[in-house]
């Protein structure tokens, strides 16, 4: 059986998304594709990084056991972990928890997707100019989106605001009723220039998002 390499799990607050504010558990796996700028857990995807390996069955009872309704696999990227298809079929075994991958955009999440009621949902960050990671992106991602998944877009720059608006028009976001979100790249752009330019351009599909945990705890700080 495959193993999934863990290098952190532990719960706090969603800093992001629809679940804002709401707790969490968090499962960090270790490794990504990606090597963006703006990373904020570069640690994690050190090729020496440690991590303890749980088998899915292991894991998913971990989550169970945590009695955290919502469950966030993060990284790293998810979607890269050999055992990750087993350990969501269990997840759907529980429909009472509510799991989020967030994923980096790069990965077709089709195979991990399931058809009909799914308790597992996907958050595709997208990874703008920002980034330097951008032309990586898996953009037949955004035309098998459901309303329940979400679309982030960190951006640093009216171009990634401009770049973001395009894709979310192109992809027909709105109309999936996905949720949208624009986060402010830090030290490149100042939340006030986000919103002057959904004002501008009367975005009403999208919304700011500031990341909570990062008000609440240092920004360095990892486990929350």
């Amino acid at each position: 059986m495959n193993t999934l390499p863990v290098v952190e799990h532990f719960i706090s607050i969603n800093g992001e998304g629809r679940r804002a504010g709401q707790l969490a558990l968090f499962i960090r796996f270790a490794g990504c594709n990606l090597n963006c700028e703006y990373c904020d857990t570069k640690w994690a995807n050190e090729p020496g990084v440690h991590y303890e390996a749980y088998a899915p069955d292991k894991l998913a009872a971990m989550a169970y056991d945590s009695g955290i309704k919502n469950i966030t696999l993060t990284g790293g990227e998810p979607l890269l972990q050999p055992g990750m298809k087993t350990l969501l079929h269990l997840f759907r075994q529980q429909p009472k928890i509510n799991v989020e991958i967030e994923t980096n955009g790069s990965v077709d999440i089709v195979p991990f997707m399931e058809k009909g009621r799914d308790n597992v949902t996907f958050t595709l960050d997208y990874k703008t100019g920002a980034s330097g990671m951008e032309d990586k992106m898996c953009l037949s991602n955004y035309r098998n989106l459901r309303s329940a998944d979400t679309v982030k877009f960190v951006v640093g720059s009216r171009a990634d605001m401009e770049r973001a608006k395009e894709i979310i028009e192109t992809y027909r976001l709105k109309e999936k009723g996905c949720g949208i979100y624009l986060s402010p790249c830090f030290g490149k752009i100042e939340p006030v220039e986000i919103v002057e330019f959904l004002v501008e351009n009367r975005m009403n599909e999208a919304a700011l998002q500031l990341q909570l945990h990062k008000f609440i705890w240092d920004p360095d700080r990892r486990g929350v």
